[in-house]
């Protein structure tokens, strides 16, 4: 019996690439991978290879080449790059191309790594929260959940997978401990007293490999984490491991907005949003489902101890 070819776009990136080390590792002999990736000849490219992946150069903003991609795809796991350009416009764009090379190869499932449409909670006129870039609120959440559609339109059998917050942002988008006024570290996040799903962004493609075994889970929306925690346990797990006091330095949106880095007030705008709807937020993260798509996913603890180091007195 033919395996089933599942095409994974990002395979370099860590959602993807979590995909594809899940697909090669698997005994069952059912799966085999496509590494879809920008520069077949980059070190991460090459090391998929190297494991047994058949990596193809691919290029999401070329309709041709995603169809090329797709050819003979039994599945496919597609994914945006919104920080790569920030333009929820190219993100629709995007998905729009994926969506008709699926339909186009008449793949078997695609899972979407999507996220909420946060207008459907906070009208463009709703004064709570500010409209960024003349028609959206949290612009990389709005642009990837108003693409949900187009999946289904093209009748694609498909999962809309709701990610979450990357424990590994900590480091991407230098959220960590920082030392304040007196000398004493601190996390800094507009969340309040609310919880936050977290999650490593291995561990997503972990999870859709696990969303890929499921057929009962086409045509469905799901959302995975592997705890929800407040700004006060965030602190605590890096003084824990720090061997020193952390502090949970809660501030407003508005000032987080303020910070004036790329993507501040996106990034305000969408721990508003997680703190504002936190009894849905979490509520559409369980934990128990996403642990029994991949049982072994790391906790916020057991990231810290594998990528943050020690001080060098430690």
């Amino acid at each position: 019996m033919a395996k089933k070819l599942i095409a994974v776009l990002g395979a370099t990136g860590s959602q993807g690439g979590g995909l594809v080390r899940s697909i090669l590792a698997d005994k069952s002999g059912d799966y085999a991978v496509r590494a879809l990736t920008r520069d077949p000849s980059a070190p991460a490219a090459q090391q998929l290879a190297d494991a047994g992946a058949e990596v193809v150069a691919t290029d999401i903003d070329d309709p041709d080449s995603i169809n090329r991609a797709f050819k003979d795809a039994w599945g496919a796991f597609c994914i945006t790059f919104y920080w790569n350009h920030m333009s929820p416009e190219k993100e629709q764009i995007e998905a729009s191309n994926m969506a008709k090379a699926a339909a186009a190869n008449r793949l078997q499932h695609l899972i979407w790594s999507t996220l909420e449409d946060t207008r459907l909670w906070v009208p463009l006129d709703d004064p709570r929260m500010p409209t960024l870039l003349g028609k959206y609120k949290v612009p990389h959440f709005d642009a990837k959940g108003s693409s949900n559609h187009l999946f289904g339109d093209a009748g694609v059998p498909t999962t809309n997978l709701l990610t979450s917050f990357y424990w590994d942002n900590f480091i991407k988008f230098d959220m960590g401990p920082k030392p304040g006024p007196d000398g004493v570290l601190g996390v800094t996040l507009p969340m309040g007293e609310a919880k936050l799903p977290g999650i490593v962004a291995e561990d997503i493609g972990r999870c859709a490999f696990g969303i890929f075994k499921r057929p009962d889970l086409i045509g469905k929306t799901v959302g995975i984490a592997v705890e929800h925690i407040t700004g006060h346990q965030i602190a605590a797990a890096f003084g824990r491991h720090l061997g020193q006091e952390v502090r949970y330095n809660s501030i407003s949106p508005d000032v987080y907005r303020s910070f004036g880095f790329p993507g501040a007030d996106d990034l305000g705008n969408m721990f508003q949003f997680k703190r504002d709807f936190e009894t849905y937020f979490c509520g559409a993260r369980d934990i128990a489902f996403s642990r029994s798509l991949c049982p072994n996913m790391q906790n916020l603890n057991q990231w810290i101890a594998a990528n943050w180091p020690k001080p060098a007195s430690a």
